[in-house]
This record gives structure tokens, C-alpha cells and sequence, in this order.
């Protein structure tokens, strides 16, 4: 029996193949630019970087300001309070209305010091005491000088032309002490109004109600009533960058875009720049008065400005 022999054929044998060449690395700022170069031949000779927030305005290429944020703010905030301390009687004003300078606002219970101002004009009017006072001073001024007429002819005694005198000079006094009597109840009266008038609270600028603090029967005491907001002119604040300190004078003019829908560019005038720079931010603070005449403009509103011609 014949034996099988299995031969199994050997493994080829890899030919050595040639390494493969390393790829070049280009630098990224010469493949950006290589890029750039393709994709926008005519870039290269643009004269501005996207993003800038200077462009080029003018037929004189004078770079023109970017706009700048900015907050508009009443230009004026008061609360008001009332200096004694009593009941609030009657609140004549609400939130949101338009309120003048010196208009009433609320009142306190003042049944006392209105008694008291009466009081006051009636010793006032009542001035029956002055004129009997001139009068007898009057009269005893007469008197002397017919005594002393007399005297002269031997009529009457030296005595007598003494107690005359005396007695005008006592009239005289009395008549003094009457008119100061009189002019310190003209005083009274007007402490009496005065106390009366601190029990009224009246508004101290134009404005609106921005809030109603107390209700009728309250009792108030070193805390404020109303809270009161002026909004013609109105104030707006910008903060700046230090390369534009120099630029911006005070009593210049820059022109205000509210942001609300609608609102249209309005003309402000420049009240306030400082004088230094923060050295933090590298920044500096500029007001405006932004007339509001019909007062449709509210404060609170963001917005942005242009100083730029």
C-alpha cells in the first residue's frame, strides 16, 4: 500500500515595496492666507477688516463712530415724604398720573393745627386794644401841651404840668406794647400756617407717580409717601471708550434712538463728560439731556447713540 505524501505549497514571499513620501506640512497662516488669496482674489485689496467698528463714510474717507449702547433714565427721582409724623388723611393722586410742581398730593389729619390758624387770624383781626391805645395816647399828648400852655401863663401849677407829661409818656408805652402785641399775633398766625402747611404734601418737581407708598389712615413716620420721577428732559448715560476721551465736549449735540418699535432718531444735548478715565475698563462716562416734551418717551430704555456727525 502506497503511502500519500501532502505537500503544501509555501507562502509567497511580500516583495518589498518603496516607502511612501511624507506629506508637507504647510504652515497655517500661509495655508490661510493661500486660501484667502484663492477663494477672494479682490480682497486683498480691500482697505477694511470685517467686524471693524469703524467704516469709511465720506467722500473725505473720514472714519465715522459706531453707534454706542446707552440707558435713558429720568433725570430726576424724589421721594417724598411728609417732616411730622400723623395720620394720612386723604391720598389725592395715584400711580402713573402727571403731577406739576406745588400740586397737593395727600393730606394728614389736621384738625388741630387748622384750630390753631383760626385761632391765630382772630387775635390778629381782633385789634380793638391798638387802637384804644392810640387813642389815649392821642389825647394825653394833647393834654400836656395845653397844660404846658397854661403853665406858661401862670393858669395852672408846675405840678400839674408834670403829671401830664406822665401821662403821655404812660400812653405812649402802652401804645408801643399794643403794636408789638400786634406784630407778634401777625407771628402766630404765621407759625400757625406753617404747621398747617407742613400737614399738606405737595409735589417738588414735574412728573409722573411712579408709586403710591401709604393709604389713607396710615400712620407715616420717616419713610417716604410717593415716589416721583421727572421725565422731560429725560437723562441718558453712555459709557465710552478712552480713544474717543477729547472727542466728546460738553455742549455738543448727538443724536438718541431709543429702542422701542417706532421710535425715531432724536437730537440730545451733551450736559456732563468726565475728566477721567477708568483705569479698570479703560472707559469714561458722558450725559445727555434728551428733551421729552409730550413725555410718550419712557425711562428705563435701553438704547444707542451717535455722536457722529
Amino acid at each position: 500500500m502506497k503511502r500519500l505524501q501532502l505537500v503544501l505549497p509555501l507562502e509567497p514571499t511580500l516583495a518589498l515595496q518603496p516607502p511612501l513620501p511624507r506629506p508637507v506640512r504647510v504652515p497655517w497662516l500661509v495655508a490661510g492666507l493661500m486660501a484667502s488669496a484663492l477663494a477672494c482674489p479682490a480682497a486683498t485689496s480691500a482697505n477694511t477688516t470685517p467686524g471693524s467698528a469703524v467704516a469709511n463714510a465720506g467722500p473725505a474717507g473720514r472714519p465715522a463712530v459706531a453707534a454706542l449702547g446707552c440707558l435713558i433714565e429720568a433725570s430726576a427721582v424724589a421721594e417724598v415724604g411728609t417732616p411730622v409724623i400723623g395720620i394720612i388723611d386723604s391720598v389725592l393722586v395715584e400711580r402713573g398720573d402727571v403731577v406739576r410742581k406745588g400740586q397737593v398730593l395727600a393730606l394728614h389729619e389736621s384738625r388741630v393745627e387748622r384750630a390753631a390758624v383760626q385761632l391765630a387770624e382772630q387775635k390778629v383781626a381782633n385789634n380793638a386794644e391798638l387802637r384804644a391805645a392810640k387813642s389815649q395816647y392821642s389825647f394825653s399828648l394833647k393834654k400836656a401841651q395845653r397844660t404846658e400852655s397854661l403853665t406858661e401863663l401862670n393858669f395852672v401849677s408846675g405840678q400839674a404840668l408834670d403829671q401830664a407829661k406822665s401821662e403821655s409818656t404812660l400812653a405812649r408805652m402802652r401804645l408801643a406794647q399794643a403794636i408789638e402785641q400786634q406784630e407778634l399775633a401777625h407771628k402766630e398766625l404765621a407759625l400757625a400756617r406753617a404747621q398747617l402747611q407742613q400737614r399738606t404734601l405737595v409735589s417738588p418737581l414735574n412728573g409722573v407717580i411712579v408709586d403710591r407708598l401709604v393709604s389713607p389712615g396710615e400712620r407715616v413716620e420717616n419713610r417716604p409717601v410717593f415716589k416721583i420721577a421727572q421725565i422731560d428732559p429725560l437723562r441718558v448715560e453712555v459709557v465710552l471708550p478712552a480713544s474717543m476721551f477729547g472727542q466728546i465736549k460738553q455742549g455738543g449735540s448727538a443724536r438718541v434712538l431709543a429702542e422701542l418699535p417706532g421710535e425715531l432718531l432724536r437730537e440730545a444735548k451733551i450736559t456732563i463728560v468726565d475728566r477721567v478715565v477708568d483705569a479698570g475698563s479703560n472707559t469714561f462716562r458722558a450725559r445727555l439731556s434728551l428733551p421729552n416734551p409730550s413725555q410718550q418717551l419712557p425711562p428705563g430704555l435701553r438704547c444707542r447713540v451717535n455722536f457722529g456727525d
